[in-house]
Formats: structure tokens, sequence, C-alpha cells
């Protein structure tokens, strides 16, 4: 793939009997996002602390920017990853900008004012460089966080629940500036629970539960579902309707006054039932087709998962 920056080749990761992540593949490109669902316990931060290169996989390899990331190789590869993690990491009595330097002091930052500068400036808190971090609320406490994984440039930035807990206004604005960094060219993997987030930023989908389930565009995904589920509504009555329909189709059918409800239908088979009901005498008001959706593909799968396993 053009661009690829992460490579990551059926990974497992184990921590004593228990398998956090089972033999995970998959590939992130410059200017993508990656939006990582799953249930709780399902491997999303173990992923990311592997993508991160602070614990290696049991099992597997993870390239970054065509390199392999090992245990010698990891110190160096980090400069490439900005890791937001589960907690801010921001010490309370230290102003923020004080504590945005103290990292870049850590990364060996040539510049290092001017790197905070810029990373509060994306993240839109330069305006308050000089206010203690233990004084911020939690939508501005996350913004500098990412303002943090942000201070030396990196290429690839690995987001845990960016947005969680965050006011309507706060997540926004984090949203808005993720979306910054895929338009910047980086590569970005976001974990979230938010299933209308995921759909909203992320070029592709992956859904994981220890195994990956699925990974594709959030299009692609909601097509994975077999079957279309499709309202007629009929003048009248819709009783000598369902009649037809019934000679059709083996899906499933409910009929609400004056509305048929097709749900498991092919798709194909939807302009013959249609054109059936013309040919009964039946007058029809409105077809509509309701696409699935990304939470019943993601509820499908992690269910299909837990029963099966």
């Amino acid at each position: 793939m053009a661009g690829e920056l992460v490579r990551a080749q059926s990974i497992t990761r184990r921590f004593d009997s228990r398998v956090a992540v089972d033999a995970l593949s998959f590939e992130l490109s410059a200017g993508e996002i990656l939006a990582l669902l799953g249930p709780n316990g399902a491997g999303k931060t173990t992923t990311l602390r592997m993508l991160g290169g602070l614990i290696l996989p049991t099992r597997g390899s993870v390239d970054i920017c065509g390199e392999r990331l090992t245990g010698r190789t990891a110190a160096r590869l980090r400069r490439a990853i900005g890791m937001l993690t589960e907690t801010p990491g921001l010490w309370d009595r230290l102003s923020v900008r004080r504590n945005l330097l103290t990292y870049a002091h850590l990364y060996n930052i040539t510049k290092p004012r001017q790197a905070v500068d810029r990373a509060l400036e994306i993240v839109g808190v330069l305006d308050r460089a000089a206010d203690l971090a233990g004084s911020l609320s939690k939508g501005l406490r996350q913004r500098v966080a990412i303002a943090r994984a942000l201070l030396h440039n990196p290429q690839i930035v690995l987001l845990d629940e960016p947005t969680a807990g965050l006011d309507p206004a706060s997540a926004r604005h984090i949203r808005d500036v993720i979306a910054g960094l895929r338009a910047e060219g980086r590569a970005v993997l976001m974990c979230t629970h938010n299933l209308t987030e995921a759909e909203s930023l992320g070029d592709r989908i992956a859904i994981l539960n220890t195994r990956l389930l699925a990974l594709d565009e959030p299009d692609a995904l909601r097509r994975t579902l077999s079957g279309t589920r499709v309202e007629i509504d009929v003048e009248g009555a819709a009783g000598d309707a369902a009649t037809i329909v019934k000679s059709f189709t083996a899906g499933g059918l409910e009929v609400r006054g004056a509305k048929l409800v097709l749900t498991s239908v092919d798709a194909n088979l939807v302009p013959d039932v249609i054109a059936a009901l013309v040919r009964g005498g039946i007058r029809i008001r409105r077809v509509t087709p309701e696409q699935r959706s990304l939470e019943d593909v993601y509820l499908a799968l992690v269910n299909e998962r837990e029963e099966v396993a």
C-alpha cells in the first residue's frame, strides 16, 4: 500500500495463560484514520501498546515506517510515534507550558519552546499555556495530552479513547483535531467505543474482539449483514399485498396497517416484488430501503464471536 507507515503481521500477545490479542494483521497508511472498535477487554489498548513499542508481541511482527519493531529498535522507532494513553500524564502543579517543555527535553527536541507552542496551537490551547494543568477542565487536559503526543512531530499517532467522558463541545473540538492530523498526512489509529465517531472519522474501521472480526470502509461493513430491509407503503390495508410478497421471499415480513416491512430479503428480488404488487392491483405510495447501521454490524459480529467462544 502506498505510504504505508504501520504493518502488523499476525501479532499475538499473551499475559500468562490469557490471550489478549490473537493473530491480528492490518496496515495503516499516511493520511488515513483507522478506527478500532471492540468491547471492553477486546485487546484494543494492548494493540496500541504493541504498536507503540511499549510491549512486544508474543508472536508476530510490527513494522514501523518499513523497519521491524524489536527490543533493540523500539526506542528509536518510537520517535516516529505519538501516543495518547488512557490517562493524560500531566503534572497538576506545573503549568501547561512547563509540562510540555519537560516532555520536549525528554524527546531531545532541539527547539523545545517552538515545538511546545506549535503543538499547543494545533490543539487550540496556546492561550492557556501559563495555566496550571490541575486547573484545566477534562476536555482541555485531553487537548494538552494530545499536544504532548504531537510535540516531536510524529508521522504516526495512536489515540486511546480520545473523547471518552468529554462534553459534546470538547469532543467535537478533539474530533476536528484528529481530522486535521489526517489532513497533515499523518497515520492515525484511534480506539473508541463511540460508533458515530468511528463512522464519521474512520477511513476504515476495524472491529476487534481478541481476534480481528472485520476491517473495511464503513459503507462496506454495513453491507456485510445479509439481506436488505425495505418498507413498502400501499394504499389501503396491506393484507392482500402481504399475500403477494410471501410468494416471492422467505425473508421476514411484518404488516403495520398500510405498511409492509420486509427484513432479510434478497435485494435483487425487490424490483420483482414491486412489479408483482403492481400487477396485483396494489397501489404503492412509497418504497424505502433501510441501510443497516454500523451498530447492527458491530453487535452482530461481536455477539457471534462471543457465542462461538
